[in-house]
């Protein structure tokens, strides 16, 4: 099992599918504050009680400034039908090909498995990593490690002055 990334560190840059004909990158988002959830799968018990809360809490991470992107193997047509079924209004970037690549990048792949591992990070606008967290795989984080990261970055109207 490797180390993810710790706080200071730059988030790699990646590019991913999203959907079928879409794609997302983590640069797409330089200046918001982004939180990065990988999980190890679509359709398990705890990524589904992972997902479906980070779906309810969504507005308080989005009231911080934060965008939610969820992270797994699992190729983009598993991820709109796990999207639509449980309703997520959040992207999920299929991290299937090459398989793991990005949950490597971060240090969040079980290569083992062939899964990411249950990871957190949240980035700042700069695009550094100002927390992370590695959740035993399998135990739902929660959210309130996010919270309560996000309540201790500075306010965003207030951060330059």
């Amino acid at each position: 099992m490797s180390d993810i990334l710790q706080p200071g560190a730059s988030a790699p840059d990646f590019t991913g599918v999203v959907t079928p004909d879409q794609t997302l990158s983590l640069s797409d988002f330089r200046g918001r504050r982004v939180i990065l959830a990988f999980y190890p799968a679509d359709w398990s018990p705890v990524c589904g009680d992972q997902m479906s809360l980070y779906n309810a809490v969504l507005p308080e991470f989005r009231k911080h400034g934060a965008e939610l992107l969820g992270i797994s193997v699992d190729g983009a047509w598993c991820h709109q039908a796990y999207a639509k079924a449980n309703q997520l209004h959040f992207p999920l970037i299929a991290d299937f090909h090459p398989k793991g690549a990005i949950a490597s990048a971060f240090g969040a792949y079980r290569e083992g498995e062939g899964v990411a591992e249950r990871a957190l990070f949240l980035i700042d606008e700069s695009g550094r990593i100002v927390w992370s967290y590695r959740s035993p795989i399998a135990v739902n984080p929660g959210a309130d490690g996010i919270l309560d990261a996000l309540e201790r970055m500075p306010n965003k109207e207030t951060a330059n002055v």
